[in-house]
């Protein structure tokens, strides 16, 4: 069967863009794939909220605009922040009308701040703003018979020109694993969207969960879709030290917003020796301190003292923070919690247009994995959740008008070949799969994290294509694992982002060369 529209990824961006083409165009065939169940990924782990002018005696969208883009250390498209910003209201409404809540202080919203933020202005439902908007978004989905979800099938590459006789210069769709039928199976469509999130599991220690392997960039990487500004990955800079259940605990920045100061090991409240805001100064300026308060001491973490935090606001703002590091034997509001940066968020990725249109036609890219122009060099507090709306609806009016314009026929796609390989195997026991992933891991920890050097990056570079080569032998080799096909896309990735860093010229928001900082580059090397 021939899709009008194929999305890849359950998501904000994917769920909310699906909802608003069968909202308006209820005969139109569509396509949502997750990789595993739909309920999961990382809009679900999003603690903090939506920023959005909501109070206008106190805030502006002016306010809000300069706030994001002083955030991007200027690197931000004007334009872009404009735009976002003049539609969140709209766009938060809309939510709202579907189902979603939010806190409340007597009748208005209750609103928070978080860093980089002027003014309160967070939407929030207490520590579980992305699991409620992903249950809402899901339920929603489902009741649209026009809407074909299928669970548990993984994206293996985009179907472009590479595999046609005729040359279009379209996107036609993709090749997914479908882990219910144990193969790679053809998904043909006319118009292909891609919300598949960054490219969290490139690093040790992630706030994303394991499968945010960067699968709509490393196959948009592979069609030649034009990929920008991906060597500029945030770290949140504070996350549970230990993990919990395996897992990277985050420890939202509201609440800092509510109250709580960093300390180091010799419980100095070093923050305010570095930025007027303090706690609240963007995620790149206070997870590098605490990185380089870290290389200073003895212990791995500093400490977030939440004790002006009263108890009953633990409990009722931030109730799985509380609930989990009660589990963890941290006393809150008595015990400090001790807390470390943690990789969080790729500011780049498929460069898109006003409208989440790729330089390749048919192809749209929403959410974490597109390069808006929206963060610049460094993203501001949950303008995450927020671009995802706006681009979401914008990709869905411009899609359906898109697919009004003359395109391939019915015929042309169903001539597009199967997958051209040795196929699936179900058995993901290759080893060396698991540890060419840890190897990878550790390489990009090491050299391309919150501090980097020239030497550092020749290094990683080096250790990469080594890594490809011991990949691309497999992948030659063996029949296509659900494993191997994440780590292909890792590796493209971690190139990308090695060779782009290679290329900027100077410390912008959360990108960090220390040679272009000799001054602070020998105080790190003593303390080392």
């Amino acid at each position: 069967m021939l899709n009008d529209l194929l999305v890849i990824g359950t998501g904000i961006s994917g769920l909310t863009f699906a909802i608003k083409v069968a909202e308006q165009s209820p005969k139109l065939k569509i396509t949502i794939i997750s990789k595993g169940d739909m309920s999961e990924g990382n809009t679900r782990y999003a603690q903090g909220g939506i920023a959005v002018v909501r109070n206008l005696k106190d805030d502006s969208i002016e306010k809000h605009i300069q706030d994001t883009i002083i955030a991007g250390d200027g690197e931000c498209d004007s334009h872009v922040v404009k735009f976002v910003i003049e539609e969140a209201n709209a766009r938060l409404n809309e939510l709202i009308n579907w189902g979603a809540e939010f806190d409340k202080n007597k009748e208005k919203l209750d609103l928070g701040i978080e860093g980089g933020h002027s003014e309160k202005r967070i939407v929030h439902y207490k520590d579980q703003t992305g699991k409620q908007i992903q249950d809402v978004l899901s339920k929603k989905l489902k009741s649209f018979p026009n809407i074909n979800l299928l669970e548990n099938h993984t994206l293996v590459d985009l179907i472009t020109d590479h595999h046609s006789i005729e040359k279009k210069g379209r996107c036609y769709g993709a090749y997914v694993i479908s882990q219910e039928r144990e193969e790679i199976i053809k998904i043909c469509s006319k118009i292909t969207v891609l919300s598949t999130g960054g490219a969290g599991s490139l690093y040790a220690y992630s706030t994303n969960p394991s499968t945010a392997t960067g699968d709509g960039l490393g196959a948009a990487y592979r069609a030649k879709v034009r990929m920008d500004r991906l060597a500029y990955v945030q770290f949140h800079p504070t996350a549970l030290r230990d993990r919990v259940n395996n897992n990277v605990f985050l420890i939202t920045e509201a609440v800092r917003g509510a109250g709580g100061i960093l300390l180091n090991s010799k419980k100095e409240r070093f923050m305010l020796k570095i930025d007027k805001r303090a706690e609240l100064a963007p995620r790149d300026i206070v997870a590098r301190e605490i990185h380089k308060q870290i290389k200073e001491q003895k212990e791995d973490f500093v400490w977030l003292d939440g004790s002006e935090i009263a108890v009953d606001v633990w409990k009722s703002n931030f109730p799985t923070i509380y609930k989990t590091c009660i589990s963890q034997g941290i006393l809150l509001p008595k015990d400090p919690i001790p807390v470390v940066p943690a990789a969080h968020y790729f500011c780049g990725g498929i460069r898109v247009n006003e409208n989440s249109e790729s330089e390749l036609k048919g192809l749209y890219a929403i959410g974490e994995c597109s390069s808006t122009g929206l963060h610049g060099a460094n993203r501001l507090a949950s303008n995450s959740l927020l671009e995802a709306l706006v681009f979401s609806h914008r990709a869905a009016i411009h899609s359906v008008k898109s697919l009004l314009n003359p395109l391939p026929n019915e015929e042309f796609y169903k001539v597009l070949p199967a997958w051209n390989g040795e196929g699936y195997s179900k058995s993901d026991t290759l080893r060396n799969v698991e540890k060419l992933r840890k190897e990878l891991q550790k390489n990009m920890t090491q050299h391309v994290g919150i501090f980097k050097t020239h030497e550092g990056l020749k290094l990683a570079e080096h250790k990469v294509n080594k890594i490809y080569i011991q990949v691309s032998k497999l992948y030659n080799e063996k029949k296509l694992t659900y494993g191997l096909s994440e780590l292909r896309n890792l590796v493209s990735i971690s190139y990308l982002i090695i060779k782009q860093a290679q290329q900027i010229k100077k410390n912008k928001g959360v990108f960090y060369i220390q040679d272009y900082d000799k001054k602070f580059y020998k105080t790190l090397q003593k303390s080392t």
